[in-house]
């Protein structure tokens, strides 16, 4: 009797043989079993409605934080992963998710993006006192290297692919945003700088095992 019954917590997008989900491992929140939470997926149906698909967690990828959740029932229509050629700093991309969630409504939103760098994760601090303890775990390990976008994102694009409009292969996972300040100015005064996971992360993850289907 929750309201609202469901909570928007990410973006996912379907691929493989359209049972198989990927998003943020940082997007998952744990669940009340008391309370009867369930981890799902929502699909828009229509103009106003939405199908829901009990998930499960396949497995987590923390160090580039991603998860694969896997549904049952019928399959969805999935996207094609790209296996990183090709891709280049200057190339035209698109982001489709749901930017802020629910706020808006199910209904998912596509922006233009440009592979602005090739860059290593890890963000330069401008002083020792703004260093964190993840930062320096990071520094310990060789970083890997992700996509800085030219593009808008918001909180609820998390997990959002990162595809070629022209052939639809995605080459990366919306990861996180580049915040000015305060978290809230991420949605009041938007960086326009995102970062994107490359898409080989994903494939990685696909290869582990996962929970047989019904």
């Amino acid at each position: 009797m929750r309201s609202p019954a469901t909570q928007f917590v990410a973006t996912g997008f379907v691929v493989g043989d359209g049972h198989d989900i990927i998003t943020n491992a940082h997007a998952l929140v744990d669940l009340d079993s008391e309370k009867q939470e369930a981890l799902g997926i929502l699909v828009p149906v229509g103009d106003t409605g939405f199908e829901f698909h009990p998930a499960v967690v396949a497995s987590f990828d923390r160090e580039h934080d991603l998860a694969h959740l896997v549904i049952a029932g019928k399959p969805l229509p999935a996207l094609k992963l790209g296996d990183g050629s090709g891709v280049a700093e200057g190339m035209e991309l698109a982001i489709t998710g749901y930017p802020l969630g629910m706020v808006l409504g199910l209904h998912a939103a596509t922006h233009r993006a440009l592979l602005a760098a090739i860059t290593p994760i890890v963000l330069p601090s401008a002083n020792s006192g703004k260093l964190s303890a993840a930062a320096i775990m990071q520094l310990q390990r060789a970083p890997f290297l992700i996509y800085q976008l030219d593009a808008t994102a918001f909180p609820g694009n998390s997990g959002s692919p990162v595809y070629d409009p022209a052939s639809g292969l995605v080459h990366g996972i919306i990861n996180m945003v580049f915040v000015k300040g305060l978290k809230e100015t991420a949605i009041t005064n938007p960086s326009g700088i995102a970062y994107a996971i490359p898409v080989k992360y994903a494939r990685d993850l696909l290869q582990r095992k996962a929970p047989e289907r019904k």
